[in-house]
């Protein structure tokens, strides 16, 4: 399975443009997978429970005859937790702990200030009042994603978090409710699908309808949350997982090799990428590449993602680097490097940042505390982590004394005259006292 991963090197002037063709990926909704999803919408909407069932059962091969049997109760959550080995449950728990930590310092306050003339503004923050979790079922099943999108949600004070869960064949991932009963989930459903990401944003006789749909899913889920985006809110439309690593070359090369494996094993469109100034330390990070791939359980996926998307990026120096990763704005960024907090003022783009060797970009998925629900594709230029900040909204807070309104008033007034707003204007003067 030798292979030789591609090599850049910014010092060619043809350099970024070789690697905007790296990072160039569209995600595929074809007319079709539109269309499907369109009709599935518009079912979910006019027939509700009976529309859902009928999709459960075709897409999840189940036989349901009403969504009594759809719903995963509180027992069957508890149940879980008693059900998984003790060592699982103990990691979901500290994971829990920490992701909870961290979450907590994250909440947004209600804040004010009142002006001489006892005007007071502010801002106002409350939390959503129902939010939709999406957990992909099958083989794609991941406790940890529970964790990192419904405990921001509930520290938020979100009053009811519904989660949906597909359930093909009829099998259940114990640890999924598990991690759903220690995030504190209120109610889950054993759908999944466009239909799914329907249901919550436009609600069924049993589903409740919500203010936020968040969490991964496929194709067809993406497309859906694209489409009902504005009826309800979405965290953000996800591509594959990337990471970029810049290393001084001081690491132990296969450290550095299995991190980009770690990020190349979940599907072939996930990327890797290694940044250094040492040439040589490139060349043992390729032959550690090559060494350690044959053993690897998910090998065929690794190299197939390091094939059509990682690299070996050589570059000038750390300032170098730098502008590299800035101009990347990677996921997942590893400073591997002797004094990383020198370096991370002057990385501007990243959606998650890991400091020093000992800092594998893992233990940022499962358990560090930070969320793993990062800005992909270069959003990360714009975009930030999911966090509590997602799940709290803010309103603005305008308190004008009879002074404060006299005064702002006459502002109001000649900026609404003209923009020829005379209402406007005339609902402001009213309230300026008579000469």
């Amino acid at each position: 399975m030798s292979f030789d991963i591609k090599r850049l090197d910014s010092a060619d002037s043809a350099f970024y443009a070789q690697l905007d063709a790296l990072l160039a990926w569209e995600q595929v909704s074809d007319d079709q997978v539109e269309q499907t999803v369109r009709e599935i919408i518009a079912d979910i909407r006019s027939r509700g429970d009976a529309a859902l069932i009928e999709y459960t059962n075709r897409f999840d091969r189940m036989q349901v005859s009403s969504m009594a049997e759809l719903e995963i109760g509180h027992s069957q959550l508890q149940q879980a937790i008693e059900t998984i080995p003790a060592e699982q449950r103990t990691a979901l728990e500290h994971a829990a702990d920490r992701v909870r930590s961290y979450a907590e310092r994250q909440k947004m306050e209600t804040w004010s200030y009142t002006e001489a003339d006892g005007t007071i503004l502010g801002q106002q923050v409350a939390p959503l009042d129902r939010a939709g979790l999406y957990v992909p079922g099958g083989k794609a099943s991941y406790p940890s994603s529970v964790l990192m999108n419904a405990i921001p949600a509930k520290v938020a004070g979100v009053s009811e978090l519904i989660m949906v869960v597909p359930t093909p064949d009829g099998i259940v991932n114990e640890l999924v409710l598990a991690a759903a009963a220690i995030a504190g989930v209120d109610r889950v459903f054993s759908v999944g699908g466009a239909q799914a990401v329907a249901a919550l944003a436009y609600g069924t006789e049993t589903v409740p309808k919500v203010d936020k749909i968040v969490g991964p899913g496929n194709i067809f889920v993406a497309t859906a949350k694209g489409m009902v985006f504005g009826q309800v809110g979405i965290d953000m439309i996800a591509g594959p997982s990337e990471i970029l690593v810049i290393c001084d070359g001081q690491t132990d090369p296969d450290w550095i090799a299995m991190d980009l494996f770690s990020q190349a094993e979940h599907d072939e469109d996930a990327q890797a990428i290694l940044v250094s100034q040492d040439a040589d330390f490139l060349n043992k990070v390729a032959d550690s590449i090559n060494r350690q791939l044959p053993g690897m359980e998910r090998a065929e996926i690794i190299a197939a993602s390091l094939k059509a998307r990682g690299a070996l990026i050589k570059v000038r120096d750390l300032d170098d680097a730098v502008a590299v990763a800035n101009y990347i704005a990677p996921e997942h960024l590893e400073l591997s490097l002797e004094d990383p907090q020198a370096v991370a003022p002057q990385i501007r783009h990243a959606g998650a940042i890991f400091m020093g060797r000992y800092t594998a970009e893992a233990l940022g998925d499962y358990c560090a505390g930070p969320n793993h629900v990062l800005p992909t594709s270069r959003t990360a230029r714009f975009s930030s982590p999911l966090g509590v900040y997602d799940f709290q909204k803010r309103s603005s807070l305008i308190y004008c004394s009879a002074a404060g309104a006299a005064d702002l008033g006459q502002t109001a007034s000649k900026l609404a005259r003209g923009e020829g707003l005379t209402a406007h204007a005339q609902s402001a003067e009213y309230r300026i006292p008579k000469a």
